[in-house]
């Protein structure tokens, strides 16, 4: 770096060994290339050094082998370190000048802050599951509401990962030295988080969305209906004026080639067009394709929800698609699709929200479960049996005309598709804090009982409904653990007459267009040593209400030369019915690495709580080596509520 840093990186030539230069792509991450995303490296970095590329995974500053500590994401500094990859990589002999990016999660929000930079030498980018937006579209905030299911577990993560050692076999006799610094200077990211509840300039450091004219090389951009980014490659193609290309398939937060449920395509295929095309000068014809490829999900069998995968690839020649019109359904007596003028009241439920399924789902047991009880603790309102079929494609709108007897309070608005047998199946949600109801930048608190008229977006989704079922919207005052709940129990009232559901309805022949043909996802030796449970506890006599959330990676090899390494998540979300200044919220994290007499562990334990006024953040640090504590520190930080 140009401030003598160094950063680690793991480079693939092509094989003729960089002897004639080649376009080059590179992938950024504070994931640890030499473990923790070694596995996933080797599926695709080696195969575009096999079609002719050079392909370089980079560790962000503070992480892995490289030098420096990570105090926050997407920082400033950070920016000016992935700039200067590029420069440093297309001035290599072994690339032509010509630089690619790809990424996923941090490493595709990073991508996008570089072609928002636009550095020379920086081509085109693929970003898979990821945003343009910090704030309202991460793992903060949605609609202003606090992202109680993942602000804080992430935070926690991040704090484990950001304080395990480097490896000696990389950085040498200064790996303690340097394990130890961070190990004094990491805190939990939420620290910072919580301090901006509202898009201040903050979050505008590092969004593009502020600009999205900045973004001038060609994007293609990925994600999957299971993930929690999937709107981000609407909203870009929307927005950008650059070359841009979307895919949506039927995944979760994972590169097309290991996407669950699935099915999986091999997307390496594409992005070798892609970099052909971008890179090379060569006309491959991906240009000349649907703008949006996308997966169409068909409801689910009678047989229940674990089918996930009924679908097929459909296409739009251009997005905004005209295939794609307004559909307003009124909102009447537990109606939608005949007006009525009604008051209709629904207290809110500390125990709503309990199949909401995760933010970021692993597996098929973290995806949204039934909604027949969620729907019992909401307001909803139902269609008549369609007569149709009905195909959904973008992004719905729900406007309300309410009123709430609390000046603090987020609406949940779901949309679900209803079964002849009675099964309510989630499509997808929306949330708004209410007071953001204008806008994030200058949050007002309601005055109780005041009527207001509010639009809620719900995240982009691609479904299909047979004949016979039934659209219902469903609207909640709370929703847990999914958002941190308002300080006072609330009493939401919606007042139909003016209320509606806007309905992106695909009405073009579904054939009309078809879409590229992919090949099959690669086999990959993915360990199964991954597992995931959810259980849900709750006492009769005290009405405290438990949900926890237990991750585990088992001992899995990470490299040739015998490291190993294990991790394990437990998050406990915990409310006393009627009581939402009880919610709780306690996470523990313990990461390991092991080979021969070298035997680190890191373990980080975080509490979230709120009174009415404030929240209160307790974090633990330890580390071991060989089983000795070598380090412990604990903190304790009380930061104000902004009408969260």
């Amino acid at each position: 770096m140009p401030d003598g840093a160094r950063l680690a990186a793991h480079l693939w030539l092509p094989p003729e060994g960089g002897a004639r230069p080649a376009g080059a792509i590179i992938e950024v991450s504070p994931y640890r290339h030499e473990d923790h995303t070694r596995r996933r490296d080797s599926v695709r970095h080696p195969y575009f050094a096999e079609h002719g590329f050079a392909s370089l995974r980079v560790d962000l500053r503070g992480s892995g082998a490289s030098d420096g500590v990570l105090l926050d994401e997407y920082t400033e500094r950070e920016q000016q370190d992935v700039c200067a990859a590029i420069e440093w990589t297309a001035a290599q002999p072994w690339c032509n000048g010509s630089v690619g990016m790809i990424g996923i999660s941090w490493g595709g929000f990073a991508a996008l802050q570089a072609a928002a930079s636009r550095p020379p030498a920086l081509k085109a980018i693929v970003v898979a599951c990821a945003s343009a937006d910090r704030y309202g579209s991460d793992v903060k905030y949605q609609g202003g509401a606090l992202l109680a299911c993942e602000l804080f577990p992430w935070s926690t993560t991040m704090l484990a990962m950001n304080a395990r050692p480097p490896d000696p076999a990389l950085v040498g006799d200064g790996w303690r030295d340097l394990w130890l610094e961070r190990l004094e200077t990491v805190v939990p990211f939420a620290e910072t988080w919580l301090r901006h509840q509202s898009r201040d300039d903050y979050w505008a450091m590092g969004s593009p969305c502020e600009d999205y004219g900045a973004i001038e090389c060609p994007v293609y951009a990925v994600g999957g209906w299971a993930d929690p980014y999937r709107q981000a490659v609407i909203d870009l193609l929307e927005r950008l004026d650059c070359p841009r290309k979307g895919l949506i398939g039927p995944w979760s937060h994972q590169y097309p080639e290991e996407g669950k449920p699935g099915p999986t395509i091999d997307f390496r295929r594409e992005c070798v067009r892609w970099w052909e095309q971008w890179l090379n000068g060569a006309e491959t014809g991906i240009m000349d394709e649907p703008e949006l490829t996308y997966w169409m999900r068909e409801a689910p069998t009678v047989e229940g929800l674990a089918d996930r995968s009924r679908g097929r690839w459909m296409a739009e020649a251009t997005w905004p698609s005209p295939s794609v019109t307004a559909l307003r359904l009124p909102l009447g007596d537990g109606t939608l699709g005949r007006s009525g003028s009604s008051e209709l009241q629904v207290a809110g439920a500390e125990n709503c929200g309990a199949e909401a399924g995760a933010w970021c789902p692993w597996d098929f047991s973290e995806l949204p479960g039934e909604q027949g009880c969620e729907d019992d603790l909401s307001l909803t309102f139902t269609t008549a049996p369609l007569e149709g079929r009905l195909e959904l494609l973008g992004a719905p709108t729900v406007l309300l005309d309410l009123a709430a007897d609390a000046p603090t309070v987020s609406v949940t608005v779901r949309l679900c598709d209803v079964s002849p047998e009675g099964k309510s199946t989630l499509i997808t949600r929306g949330v708004l804090n209410l007071a953001h109801r204008d806008g994030s930048r200058d949050p007002r608190p309601l005055e109780v009982g005041q009527r207001v008229i509010v639009h809620v977006l719900l995240d982009a989704a691609a479904y299909a409904l047979p004949p016979g079922h039934r659209l219902r919207v469903a609207v909640s005052p709370t929703y847990w653990p999914w958002i941190w709940p308002a300080p006072d129990p609330v009493v939401l009232t919606v007042y139909t007459g003016a209320s509606y559901l806007k309905l992106p309805a695909r009405i073009r022949d579904a054939d009309a267009i078809g879409p590229p043909s992919f090949e099959p996802g690669p086999e990959v030796n993915e360990p199964a040593l991954c597992k995931s449970t959810r259980t849900s506890r709750f006492d009769p006599e005290t009405g405290r209400c438990e949900f926890v959330v237990d991750r585990r990676r088992g001992k899995r090899q990470a490299r040739e030369d015998g490291l190993e390494v294990s991790g394990l998540q437990i998050d406990r979300f915990s409310i006393t019915r009627g009581d939402p200044l009880s919610a709780t919220l306690e996470c523990d994290r313990v990461l390991t690495l092991e080979r021969d007499e070298w035997s680190p562990r890191v373990e980080a334990k975080t509490r979230l709580t709120a009174d009415r006024r404030r929240f209160h953040l307790f974090s633990r640090l330890e580390a071991y080596e060989c089983g000795e504590r070598i380090f412990a520190d604990e903190r304790a930080v009380s930061i104000p509520r902004d009408y969260v």
